[in-house]
């Protein structure tokens, strides 16, 4: 059967979806995406996986995809951030049996993207972009779809989109928001420029970004004309958003937990969706903030998330009538509600005017500070330079790390094959050569076992000998006595 495109496969195999949940990196996980979809979602991602170690590593297919079957959660699209084309296509091609499309990640616009050289990095690259989708479009039995960032031009924005249908994209989600708009920068996403991608593509196209409730969504839907609207942070904050409902938070957190203990996954992710749920309440109860912080079970979690719950049951037993929400929130804060992004200026004015408080700085100037924007240091670089003076932080003086000759990420200083660790322990173990700067000894390993199997040999040999000699010798007295 001839795989679905365009407009066929949106309706047919991803069932007409409007409401979408995005692919978030340790946060769209399987009990995630099961409570999303209980509340009204009807297309999710899975977290942004990592192509090359998707390939090389089983325990990480088993963690992220390979796990117990769930028909529940489909449809469903896998997302990969990937530069190499061959190494994009054979992950892909491991993971196509457990969803209904693969996704090329376009859109990340973080520090760690740009070290690994993927996400909203890759959208100058147009050459390698084109070969990558015409690749996974030739080899992939099911459909290849992008998720990208905006260019500040609308013209060049709709080239780009034009260009990724043309080679072989069957859908495309659209965030409003250039790579450089993260964080306190974010400000608002341009729906103009996702409607111009609209208007210019025949493919299907979904919305990403200002998404906060389901007012959002259908406004969205009427002024841009997409098929669908995405949300990450609205959704967190809300799993029930695309219901239109605003439950209590402990509803949510409840029933997560018990989808949790159905299908686990690793504690840090729980905790990170407690702290979204809990935001505005966690502002309040700081020392359950700590608790929630240091808990290490499972257990532990569901009983923090238990006191949290009391006491917002106490505060609203002693609540007095006609009182109003605090801190300017539209609903008290044991409602599932959006969180509201400081931008710059709010951030500045809380912080004093350097936007710094005590000496702490946020994730976006350390940021700017390793791209050599800023002349601050972070806390822990000021301890480092009072323990050496000498030491420079100058970005211009970071030695470069040289390349792993399989896969790109740095090499081991003193590898012998010039390969990062991974890729040099599957060309040790094939060729049985050895990379002491890796650690690895393979050659000299299997050496000692041959070695010690000849000696083995060696001596089961005068054994077999003297047991020998001990038959002839006692045959031979046998037959002296017979005579």
């Amino acid at each position: 059967m001839p795989k679905l495109r365009g407009e066929a496969f949106w309706r047919e195999t991803l069932r007409s979806a409007h409401y979408v949940v995005a692919p978030m990196v340790d946060q769209s996980e399987l009990a995630w995406r099961l409570l999303s979809r209980r509340h009204g979602a009807q297309l999710c991602y899975t977290p942004m996986l990592h192509a090359q170690v998707f390939l090389r590593d089983a325990n990480y297919r088993r963690e992220n995809l390979y796990g117990e079957a769930c028909p529940e959660d489909r449809p469903l699209i896998v997302q990969f951030c990937a530069n190499d084309p061959e190494v994009f296509v054979q992950a892909a091609l491991l993971a196509q049996d457990y969803c209904d499309a693969i996704d090329l990640n376009l859109g990340c616009p973080q520090m760690i993207a740009k070290r690994g050289h993927y996400g909203a990095f890759l959208q100058e690259e147009w050459d390698l972009l084109q070969r990558m989708i015409l690749l996974a479009n030739e080899k992939l039995s099911v459909p290849i779809t992008c998720k990208i960032r905006v260019f500040p031009e609308i013209d060049r924005t709709v080239k780009y989109a034009q260009m990724l249908e043309k080679a072989g994209c069957q859908l495309l989600t659209v965030h409003g928001r250039t790579k450089e708009q993260k964080g306190p920068l974010a400000g608002v996403a341009s729906w103009e420029h996702i409607q111009a991608v609209r208007k210019a593509v025949s493919i299907p196209v979904f919305a990403n970004g200002n998404i906060q409730c389901l007012s959002d969504v259908e406004e969205c839907i009427r002024k841009t004309g997409v098929h669908g609207v995405m949300s990450a942070e609205g959704n967190l904050h809300n799993p029930a958003l695309f219901e239109g409902r605003n439950p209590l938070v402990w509803e949510m957190a409840e029933e997560y937990l018990e989808i949790v203990q159905k299908h686990p996954c690793p504690l840090s992710y729980v905790r990170a969706h407690l702290f979204k749920l809990w935001h505005h309440t966690l502002q309040v109860y700081q020392q359950l903030r700590e608790e929630l912080a240091k808990v290490k079970t499972l257990e532990g979690i569901v009983d923090v998330n238990r006191e949290l719950k009391l006491r917002c049951q106490e505060e609203i037993a002693n609540q007095k009538e006609g009182e109003k929400p605090k801190e300017g929130l539209p609903f008290f804060h044991w409602i599932c509600q959006p969180y509201i992004r400081p931008g710059p200026k709010e951030r500045c004015r809380k912080n004093g005017a350097s936007g710094t408080e005590k000496g702490v700085r946020g994730k976006r100037a350390l940021e700017e500070e390793e791209d050599g924007n800023s002349e601050l240091l972070s806390k822990n670089k000021q301890k480092k330079k009072l323990r050496n003076p000498n030491k420079s932080f100058d970005p211009s003086l970071k030695p470069k790390y040289a390349k792993c000759d399989q896969c790109g990420n740095p090499k081991g200083n003193k590898c012998v094959f010039n390969m990062c660790r991974g890729c040099c322990k599957k060309r040790a173990f094939k060729e049985t050569a050895d990379c002491p700067g890796h650690g690895l000894l393979f050659k000299t390993k299997y050496e000692k076992s041959l070695s010690w199997q000849n000696s083995q040999r060696i001596i089961q040999t005068p054994e077999i000998s003297r047991r020998g000699d001990d038959v002839g010798g006692t045959a031979v007295l046998q037959e002296a006595g017979d005579g």
